[in-house]
């Protein structure tokens, strides 16, 4: 009677056993790069420079196909007229770069499942969505010297002429989504590759969105340095003059190896290759 009461206790734990849950802390690092104002091409989705980013996540693995990340990143993010293939964009003459901090929660779905405690599915490419916020600071040169440009409302942010046009935050909401590949090199160690699109919902990652103040305006109200930056061209522009695009919000990418290890609760690790077998018949 004992032995019977003993098989059927393993039979119920068995579904628990083979779609385990458990933790998994990891690292990224790569690439990032921009989508903006400043593009290169007139393209909305195109990119600006590459620049690198890393970070670190923390995956909470429900069952073989969903997993939950929480991550953090830092990178940078460029771009300059000077690149673009447009005349027009090459005499606005603008340029911007940012170090931003992201933190973001996403849901993973491993397409054909993941299985690195039984080794039975080391490899499953992944699709992935979720939320974030994102804190960004856009500098440009000046003198020599980096400046930041928030604090310099190259857009006339704050004029009593502009009550629309409020000085704009350095954090926004960010959405992001991708894909990547999962390799299992052991039970406890993986290894990836990741990428991701991110949408904004700031126009001011490149400090660039709507339309110049005169270059008079900008500077008897903000200065020299702000009337300078706000155009940079040497050629003069009146209010309302195009300097943006405000229909569309800013894009950023990330993109990177991972690298990551598992953390078991059931102490499973390294002691069952393979799935248990089934329930006895009788």
């Amino acid at each position: 009677m004992k032995s019977l009461i003993n098989i059927i206790a393993i039979c119920f734990l068995l579904p628990t056993i083979s779609n385990s849950q458990y933790l998994e802390v990891g690292a990224i690092g790569g690439f990032s790069t921009y989508s903006g104002d400043l593009n290169p091409t007139t393209q909305r989705i195109s990119h600006g420079e590459f620049r690198y980013s890393v970070g670190g996540f923390l995956r909470y693995n429900f069952n073989d196909n969903f997993t939950a990340k929480l991550g953090v990143s830092v990178g940078r993010l460029s771009a300059s007229d000077y690149d673009s293939q447009g005349a027009g964009r090459k005499a606005r003459n603008l340029h911007f770069k940012s170090v931003f901090v992201e933190s973001a929660l996403t849901l993973e779905y491993n397409i054909l499942g993941y299985d690195p405690i039984f080794m039975t599915k080391r490899i499953s490419p992944y699709v992935f969505a979720g939320i974030g916020m994102v804190n960004f600071n856009p500098k440009a040169m000046h003198n020599g010297e980096w400046v930041e440009l928030q604090p310099l409302r190259t857009e006339g942010q704050g004029l009593a002429e502009f009550p629309e046009r409020k000085p704009y935050k350095k954090v926004a909401i960010a959405f992001p989504f991708g894909f990547g590949l999962k390799v299992a090199l052991t039970d406890r160690f993986n290894i990836g590759f990741e990428a991701g699109l991110r949408k904004t919902t700031t126009d001011y990652l490149d400090d660039v969105s709507t339309t110049y103040v005169a270059d008079d305006i900008m500077n008897e109200r903000y200065g020299q340095v702000a009337a300078q930056l706000a155009n940079p061209s040497g050629i003069p522009k009146e209010t309302g003059a195009q300097r943006g695009d405000a229909e569309n919000k800013d894009w950023y990418a990330i993109g990177g190896l991972t690298i990551s290890y598992n953390l078991s609760s059931n102490n499973q690790f390294g002691k069952r290759r393979r799935r248990p077998m089934g329930c006895p018949t009788f």
